[in-house]
């Protein structure tokens, strides 16, 4: 079901109180370490030489102002949507028959993931493009996440996301549009697929979490390649903790994030240790995002999505669905994806780049973006 229900739109700027930046300081500044584990590298989790370094940076050298000034760059707005605050970026093309097309962020990313993806598609012009490879943007928040808050009430999956983000794209006055995400971002962004609402033009996802059933005849198909994305997957689950913390516990977990700017700093590992090493996402990216998660005091709910998601049923996704693999992020395995979705429409990889490729490396993923919905346009 889909609704052409106008939406109320206000304007939205990022501006944060001094005081809260100030406490934010204050509390840097009388940061309590633990005790370093043996080798103080990310065996045992986030080091402690580590946040020596980003603590003190943070401190000294970051700049939320200048991050902020970023930020409100692009036109910003707050709407109600399933009785849900919605924060969103809506950039409309100069193109009139551009595409629309919504973003969604990862975890623990937000909307600031596509700031530099944003340029690109809706000027192709102007970053080595054509015109009609121009887009609409809107850049949702998901519910509970920075700026769309507070969470309503209700249990929020994926699925509910994708319900809410399809009026979103309605009430903006898109009867057709694309999507596409990465992590939370990729598992909405299927659920719209699996949606398939009319004029829908396919999900472009960065992930197809798909895994062994336990059936022995689904490794017939599996190539090297296939194996050694099985061996990532494995290798991930043994430093995945935080995924494990949230569906369990969620609540105890928000409690000490939201004491502590460094525990939220330590917590958001994902962003150096996913790779194993590989990440090219800055400090500075790392602390915009860190620093947009303490100064929303969202933890409590950013953490609530893998408790809500941990007794979704699967389903299989029959709708249009494309993914690219970039080469130090999860490596989808092609035949579990081909059991879980009916309709892969394409299937790439990249060479460089990992799980924030928005950030790490958005000259690519706007390639790919471009490529996969250049014959999909209605």
């Amino acid at each position: 079901m889909t609704s052409t229900q106008t939406l109320s739109v206000r304007p939205f700027e990022v501006s944060i109180p001094q005081a809260d930046l100030d406490d934010l300081q204050h509390r840097l500044e009388i940061t309590r370490f633990a005790t370093p584990a043996p080798g103080d590298d990310w065996k045992y989790g986030t080091p402690v030489g580590y946040l020596r370094d980003m603590v003190e940076y943070w401190r000294t050298s970051f700049d939320w102002r200048a991050q902020e000034e970023r930020m409100n760059r692009f036109p910003q707005f707050h709407t109600e949507v399933d009785g849900q605050t919605v924060h969103f970026i809506h950039v409309r093309s100069a193109v009139e028959n551009a595409t629309p097309i919504v973003l969604t962020h990862t975890y623990p990313g937000s909307f600031v993931d596509f700031l530099d993806v944003i340029g690109p598609l809706t000027d192709p012009e102007a970053h080595g493009g054509r015109a009609e490879d121009a887009f609409h943007v809107v850049v949702p928040t998901l519910p509970g996440f920075g700026f769309s808050t507070p969470l309503s009430e209700g249990k929020w999956t994926m699925a509910r996301v994708a319900r809410t983000w399809d009026a979103l794209m309605r009430g903006l006055g898109y009867d057709s549009y694309a999507a596409h995400g990465s992590d939370g971002g990729a598992m909405v962004s299927r659920e719209l697929a699996i949606l398939n609402p009319p004029g829908f033009l396919g999900a472009h996802v960065l992930q197809l979490f798909s895994f062994p059933s336990g059936d022995p005849a689904e490794f017939e198909r599996m190539t090297p390649d296939d194996y050694a994305a099985l061996e990532f997957a494995g290798w991930f689950q043994t430093v995945n903790g935080y995924a494990l913390m949230n569906a369990a516990r969620p609540q105890t977990i928000a409690a000490a994030l939201s004491d502590s700017p460094v525990g939220q700093l330590a917590y958001n590992e994902l962003f150096e240790n996913f790779g194993n090493g590989t990440s090219l996402v800055s400090r500075d990216q790392v602390l915009t995002q860190v620093t947009l998660y303490w100064l929303t005091n969202t933890s409590a709910t950013v953490v609530r999505y893998h408790f809500a998601e941990r007794s979704s049923a699967p389903v299989v996704n029959n709708g249009p669905i494309g993914v690219t693999v970039f080469a130090d992020d999860f490596r989808s395995m092609r035949p579990f994806a081909e059991r879980d979705n009916t309709d892969i429409v394409s299937w790439t990889e990249r060479p460089r780049g990992g799980h924030f490729a928005a950030m790490e490396v958005p000259d690519d993923l706007v390639e790919e973006i471009r490529a996969f919905y250049a014959g999909r346009r209605s």
